[in-house]
């Protein structure tokens, strides 16, 4: 399996996976070896989706190198879910197309692929991703019967989402580990066809939640990730009354994620549980105290921002504001001593004046995140942003990228040396190299340590200087 894109794509290869092994067969890291590939797809934004061409043009060559002769070659993930029926037609080299509510299936899915009679594989002249054009439509709600293999597609709008006891095969280092709390999005982000790819918001239930964790805890796991389309909606769905953004969150009223913190906290073990992807709208006085208050909670808080001129925020339809940013990030700061946070921005979102760009630029430096990301806007169609006039060049983009991330990495650097002579604890991921509490899995920096450390467990070191994002230690 070929797993691209995110954390919450990674859990569904995972999730995938495991109902392979269920069904009795085995997993390889030889490509040659195996009956079946699959290349786990990304279409969040259009160099995702560049990449998953690629990759699937990639396993349909080396299908010519295996030592099985009907090798069959599955795509799954987002790409999938959206573009079902443009990539039947574009992609003949596929055997089967996974939709997202299907995740937990493909272990039968495979054996009724591989039961069908062989046929010859169709072969493209020149497989090459830069040349492959994706006219975007509604994804396919089944598969022409002319396909050798007939498999039906999840809905435009996917319901499914995993349970504590869903078998899974985990594809990250034993000690650190992703739940996925929630699945779907309820934001109407102009930029964004997320809720169209993977649903309406939905959560899991707190004792599903808790189930994994200590089991995962007992297995070892140090570093417990909690992500989602939009963590801080967690429960919120499971109310009585639904809420909706900037309304009062409290516990009192249903699930929340501050609720489901206090039971992680007593969780036995020595562990870190994180946040990932903590939507701006949903945060509460109560989840901040919470977060304050439970020592195994990591001081670490990934917020995607998008921007901060209101005029953006409003074209973006981010459903939050200016003060309301400003305000949140003084009570996460004041009210959680020695926070990290982790922040996203846009740049060359459709009519973006040089003037609310500067405004971006000036917050930025006045903010000095700890952690931050630029994107480039990627028009992507069947967005509200995709239809919008005064799309920004390319050029312009770049431009606004570069001095964005040269404003951040001296920020960066700054809060670097401020680090040099602390005593930090540190969890390793290999014998030379660890994370501190304010860097997540794959998109932070990185500790390098002068003398090596048991992987996969804790240590104490004093930090002696930095080069580039990473600290040395």
């Amino acid at each position: 399996m070929i797993s691209l894109g995110c954390a919450k794509n990674l859990v569904d290869a995972e999730i995938m996976l495991g109902s392979v092994l269920q069904r009795g067969m085995e997993i390889t890291s030889c490509p040659e070896d195996a009956d079946v590939l699959v290349v786990n797809t990304c279409a969040f934004i259009d160099s995702a989706k560049e990449e998953s061409i690629g990759a699937i043009l990639e396993a349909h060559q080396q299908r010519g190198l295996s030592r099985r002769p009907h090798q069959k070659l599955i795509v799954s993930g987002c790409m999938s879910q959206r573009f079902a029926k443009e990539l039947h037609n574009e992609l003949p080299e596929v055997d089967a197309f996974v939709g997202l509510d299907q995740v937990a299936q493909l272990g039968e899915i495979v054996e009724k692929l591989l039961s069908k009679r062989p046929t010859l594989n169709a072969q493209r002249s020149t497989p090459n991703a830069d040349s492959w054009t994706l006219e975007v439509g509604r994804s396919a709600l089944d598969v022409s019967s002319e396909n050798e293999f007939d498999l039906a597609f999840a809905d435009l709008r996917p319901t499914y989402i995993p349970d504590y006891d869903t078998p899974r095969f985990r594809l990250t280092p034993s000690h650190f580990a992703y739940v996925k709390i929630a699945e779907g999005c309820n934001h109407p982000c102009s930029f964004c066809v997320i809720p169209q790819m993977r649903g309406k918001h939905r959560s899991r239930f707190p004792k599903s939640v808790l189930t994994e964790i200590r089991a995962l805890v007992r297995e070892g796991v140090r570093e417990i990730n909690l992500i989602s389309q939009d963590t801080t909606y967690y429960g919120m769905d499971l109310w009585p009354s639904k809420a909706g953004p900037r309304q009062p969150i409290d516990s009192a009223r249903g699930p929340t994620l501050a609720a489901l913190l206090r039971e992680i906290q007593e969780i036995e073990g020595e562990f870190w549980v994180r946040l990932l992807y903590t939507h701006p709208a949903h945060w509460s006085d109560e989840l901040i105290e919470t977060i304050a208050q439970c020592d195994k909670v990591a001081r670490y808080i990934d917020i995607p921002l998008q921007h901060i001129d209101d005029s953006m925020l409003q074209r973006m339809r981010r459903e939050t504001s200016r003060a309301h940013i400003e305000n949140l990030i003084y009570k996460l700061r004041a009210g959680i001593p020695g926070v990290a946070l982790r922040t996203t921005f846009i740049v060359g979102f459709p009519s973006e004046t040089g003037a609310e760009f500067e405004n971006l630029l000036d917050f930025i430096r006045r903010m000095r995140f700890e952690r931050l990301g630029i994107f480039k806007y990627s028009q992507e169609m069947g967005s509200r942003a995709a239809k919008m006039p005064g799309q920004v060049p390319a050029k312009i983009k770049n431009a606004r990228y570069r001095d964005a991330m040269l404003v951040q990495q001296k920020i960066a650097h700054e809060i670097a040396c401020e680090k040099v002579g602390r005593e930090l604890k540190l969890l390793v991921d290999q014998p030379h190299i660890a994370r501190s509490e304010s860097d997540a899995p794959d998109v932070d920096a990185r500790v390098v340590l002068s003398k090596p450390a048991s992987v996969g467990e804790f240590t104490w070191r004093r930090i002696a200087g930095s080069r580039g994002y990473d600290l040395l230690a």
